[in-house]
């Protein structure tokens, strides 16, 4: 299958988007349904600012959509395809991270030396 150079843009774009580990606590919250502004502040310990900087993101390309009720703005997710793309990269990592134990040869316990 070949992919013009248009779709492998907007493939990077998606995966620039998720890159960051604040916007993956986000979707994470909001994997537990809609939030308001103020609950993502509580759920991941950021600053306002920079939750509502990350949800603005996370708005543009497309992962979340949002209404307002109020004062109060409550997110959700608009694209639930990206916890299947999340699974698929945690499986991959929990595969590898196996792997690597599984070659991990522990030194045998010490035993305590007594003075000379």
């Amino acid at each position: 299958m070949t992919i013009n150079d248009k779709t492998l843009d907007l493939v990077a774009e998606r995966f620039r988007v998720l890159s960051d580990p604040l916007r993956l606590r986000l979707l994470n919250a909001l994997g537990e349904g809609e939030r308001s502004v103020a609950a993502l502040v509580e759920d991941t310990s950021a600053s306002q600012a920079n939750v509502s900087k990350h949800l603005g993101i996370l708005l543009r390309a497309g992962l979340v959509s949002r209404r307002k009720e109020g004062l109060f703005v409550y997110y959700r997710v608009a694209d639930p395809g990206v916890f299947r793309l999340c699974d698929l990269v945690c499986g991959s990592i929990k595969d590898r991270l196996a792997s690597d134990l599984s070659h991990f040869d522990p030194a045998p316990p010490r035993t305590a030396r007594r003075g000379r």
